[in-house]
């Protein structure tokens, strides 16, 4: 999100909150922003953040004063953390503490994103300590044989009317998948949490059940590898989490270079494709999961998408066709459903694949234009 002062942002917490969103160590959201007024007319000169916290968010509202530049923000929390004080009012000696608020500077444009990492880090701290206060045998178990993992989240949650629940993000496989991938564009790193939920108040027996497991990625980890896909070992009476752990590791840690490995097997596909119907007018040269070109029967042109899955070639690509010169009412391109009915084997080398699509796609290259020119597509 782009903030400047022509959004009625004052320039310095425009620069503050536009230096924050830049450079803040998680992806933060602002969810809006408004005036200090009761009319909603003045400077907007508050705003509510979207922080991620343990596969979740906080939401945290920030509160300047557009007319006192000078005074540090003050920061609102949730209701349900009322018990949250990151700041001590003094020392250990008695004396005044001092913090990332006490020297505020509103010209430098780094002071919103100290305050907002000092914070985050204190509440990991504070929901920390909450869950080790848990009276709950298992618990207290669970938490002394997996603390020492480095980058673990846990979250008491106490909602009226629901059970108490702890909920665990647990970071997994120590490998830097940025660096697998060649030319790679993410700016982040890319992460797989394991989310655990365990209920609370029940005492610890030698075979308790299976705690709730969801496995969580970074959205833009779909591109090369779907968790959805991924079918997660069975957790076997009296497993703790500091058990289980290694196992699904071992086994991500192969899905995910195997996924890797298939990005070869799609390039060799779009390759094979551009020998039967030419250079692509546009292709996916990182992960090779889409290709277009431009074809044509007589006088007729029209362009070949392939939508190719992670799971090629276990898993077939989608292919669409598109007219370069029949339109619909609003003036968009006419194009025909997503096609699977075709020749096709897993087995297959990606020559022979791009053969036979080739040979497909002359006949159905006949009954699109027929299509398009009878008025059956919309």
């Amino acid at each position: 999100m782009a903030v400047s002062a022509a959004d009625n942002v004052p320039p310095f917490i425009a620069a503050q909150l536009t230096h924050l969103l830049s450079h803040f160590r998680f992806t933060l959201k602002v969810e809006q922003m408004w005036s200090g007024d009761k009319y909603n007319s003045g400077p907007f000169d508050r705003f509510t953040l979207l922080i991620p916290f343990c596969l979740d968010f906080i939401k945290w509202d920030v509160i300047y004063n557009a007319e006192c530049p000078t005074v540090a923000p003050d920061v609102i929390f949730g209701p349900e953390d009322e018990d949250f004080h990151p700041f001590p009012m003094s020392s250990d000696d008695g004396t005044q503490a001092s913090n990332c608020l006490s020297d505020w500077n509103y010209r430098d444009p780094a002071r919103l994103l100290s305050l907002v990492q000092f914070l985050r880090d204190q509440y990991v701290l504070y929901q920390r300590k909450r869950v080790g206060e848990v009276d709950d045998d298992r618990l207290k178990f669970e938490i002394s044989t997996i603390l020492s993992r480095e980058g673990i989240e846990m979250h008491m949650s106490s909602v009226a009317e629901k059970p108490e629940e702890v909920k665990f993000a647990v970071p997994l496989l120590d490998m830097n998948i940025n660096k697998m991938v060649p030319s790679c564009p993410w700016r982040y790193p890319q992460k797989i949490h394991l989310q655990v939920v365990y209920p609370v108040g029940r005492k610890y027996t030698s075979a308790p059940s299976a705690p709730r497991l969801k496995l969580v990625s970074s959205s833009e980890l779909k591109a090369l590898f779907s968790i959805d896909d991924v079918k997660l070992p069975p957790w076997l009476d009296g497993m703790c989490l500091a058990e289980y752990l290694p196992n699904l590791e071992e086994y991500l840690e192969k899905q995910v270079s195997e996924a890797v490995s298939l990005i070869d097997l799609r390039r060799q596909f779009i390759e094979a494709l551009a020998i039967q119907l030419g250079r692509p007018v546009e292709a996916d040269p990182v992960f090779c999961r889409k290709a277009t070109f431009l074809s044509a029967t007589g006088v007729f042109t029209f362009l070949v998408h392939f939508l190719i899955p992670t799971q090629f070639p276990k898993q077939q690509p989608a292919i669409m066709l598109q007219s370069s010169q029949h339109f619909n009412s609003q003036m968009a391109p006419l194009k025909s459903r997503s096609i699977a009915d075709y020749p096709w084997s897993p087995r297959w080398e990606p020559l022979l694949m791009a053969e036979r699509i080739y040979e497909f796609l002359a006949d159905e290259a006949l009954n699109f234009k027929r299509q398009c020119s009878e008025g059956q597509l919309q």
